[in-house]
């Protein structure tokens, strides 16, 4: 992992990628009194970015975020981003990642699709670290739909938790549907946990104690 920026800490990757059960995607935008992006009557909205939702205490999901999410993402305090596509980061979204002190991670993985998909099981071990690592929260994992890539690691970390596959494979759905995929579900099942439990373990017993 390479630290790339002073002002903005981008970690890269060469390949890529409890608490309560997510209730899906937020769909609504809140309205409050401000100032910023404002509607017709003059109260600023808070527009969650594609596929948001909450995974775990400090932990949250969603598809590529847009300057129209900024705002909603400012009341979350975010410390770190975890960005799961090889493209570059735009300009205007590390300019706020500048403006708010948030560290990106960048992993890489490319967004194939069927028969032809390969995620690297090193990268999400790499990710998963960075989602288990306490000082890294409040933290945001998107890639650009917020299904496939996310969902993968997103299901990684839910093995970690004990969940069953069942359930593993009803929240990946929830946010691939028609789109999910058996290759990805293949990935999740099969996917070692082993060299990362001490981790999970310390992780889960600071997450208990903070709820």
């Amino acid at each position: 992992m390479k630290l790339e920026s002073a002002e903005v800490q981008i970690c890269t990757a060469t390949a890529v990628v409890g608490a309560p059960s997510p209730t899906g995607q937020i769909s609504l935008a809140a309205k409050v009194q401000g100032s910023g992006d404002e509607s017709k009557d003059g109260e600023e909205m808070f527009v969650p970015p594609l596929n948001f939702a909450m995974v775990d205490y400090g932990v949250f999901r969603s598809g590529f975020p847009d300057t129209a999410n900024f705002t909603f993402l400012q009341t979350l305090g975010l410390r770190s981003i975890i960005y799961l596509c090889p493209e570059p980061y735009p300009e205007h979204n590390i300019e706020f990642l500048k403006c708010n002190g948030i560290r990106l991670f960048q992993f890489g993985i490319d967004g194939c699709k069927e028969p032809f998909v390969n995620i690297p099981e090193d990268t999400i071990h790499e990710a998963l670290k960075v989602v288990l690592d306490i000082r890294n929260h409040p933290l945001l994992i998107h890639c650009k739909r917020g299904k496939h890539r996310t969902g993968c690691l997103v299901g990684c970390l839910r093995k970690l938790q004990r969940w069953c596959l069942s359930s593993i494979f009803d929240e990946y759905q929830r946010f691939a549907a028609a789109k999910a995929r058996i290759s990805d579900q293949r990935f999740m099942e099969l996917f070692d946990i082993s060299s990362l439990k001490s981790t999970c373990q310390s992780y889960n017993s600071i997450q208990k104690q903070s709820s």
